[in-house]
């Protein structure tokens, strides 16, 4: 029997048509708007739409949306001069600065300058701390929408066998963070697998649950997971023919598994559904709410 197909799109909706409930609460009850603030350096294509993309979905839960396009050739120390500003805005509970930033500014400086508690990506070493500790106030964007996926799939995360292919600082530790935790909807073992681990396929084959982000199109296969698996595809690969595929050969494993997300509309969605989860907890930290 094929896979039940995990529906990332439905369930971002879904968690949408709550956010914009909870911020009509509080603007009526408390007079507060979140705010989201976008920094884009350069014209590359895929932050564009995606910048665009966070925008419509700000408009559509009630978030509040500022956008400052700076050209390709900005100065590093201008760049920090603008996220100094935003710190110190109060309109801006959330600052989100989109990578990847031209090779001439140093990425780590100036996420490291996002203040902490309107860091929305999580990305800052404070918030990799916390989240390290089981204190995360915002959890990563991406990984926190893989956890939702799960939950909402009706996934037994608990004792589970998590393995994660990859290892990058975005997907394949945090969610390896955030899935051993000593909480709700976590509570399982995880291995996390790279590509110098030996015999990958004997990691991939006992787990209960998969997460792929490899970076690698159909990186995964029928032959390297068990009956039964569910499986996270964190992949968006564009193949010769133009069309989109994950890092899992999504049409051999959803045969084997008993639950996947499709490339596109599976992991996509929820990544920019959990930046406004973020964007309102912000708002309430910020305001003690």
């Amino acid at each position: 029997m094929a896979a039940k197909i995990i529906d990332g799109k439905a369930v971002a909706q879904q968690m949408q048509e709550e956010f914009k409930s909870e911020v009509r609460q509080l603007q009526e009850k408390e007079g507060i708007t979140p705010g989201l603030t976008v920094v884009l350096v350069g014209e590359d294509p895929a932050s564009q739409v995606y910048v665009k993309n966070k925008g419509l979905a700000c408009q559509k839960v009630g978030i509040q949306s500022f956008e400052h396009r700076l050209p390709a050739d900005t100065p590093e120390d201008e760049l920090l001069k603008l996220v100094d500003r935003l710190n110190g805005d109060d309109r801006t509970h959330g600052i989100l600065v989109q990578l990847p930033l031209p090779k001439h500014i140093n990425e780590a400086k100036i996420l490291n300058a996002i203040r902490p508690d309107k860091d929305v990506d999580g990305f800052h070493p404070v918030n990799v701390g916390k989240l390290m500790i089981g204190e995360a106030d915002f959890l990563p964007c991406t990984p926190a929408g893989i956890q939702e996926l799960l939950i909402r799939s009706g996934t037994q995360i608990e004792g589970a066998d998590v393995v994660v292919v990859g290892r990058s600082n975005i997907v394949g530790k945090p969610i390896a963070m955030i899935l051993c935790q000593k909480a709700s909807g976590a509570n399982a073992t995880v291995t996390i697998t790279h590509t110098r681990t030996r015999n990958m396929a004997e990691h991939t084959r006992r787990a209960d649950i998969l997460i792929v982000a490899a970076g690698r199109p159909k990186a995964i296969t029928a032959d390297m997971v068990k009956s039964g698996v569910t499986v996270i595809d964190v992949g968006v690969n564009r193949l010769p023919d133009k069309k989109l595929c994950g890092d899992v050969d999504f049409d051999g494993v959803k045969e084997v598994a008993s639950a996947i997300t499709p490339v596109p509309g599976g992991v996509g969605p929820m990544t920019i559904t959990m930046l406004l989860k973020n964007t309102i907890k912000a708002a309430r930290l910020l305001h003690k709410k």
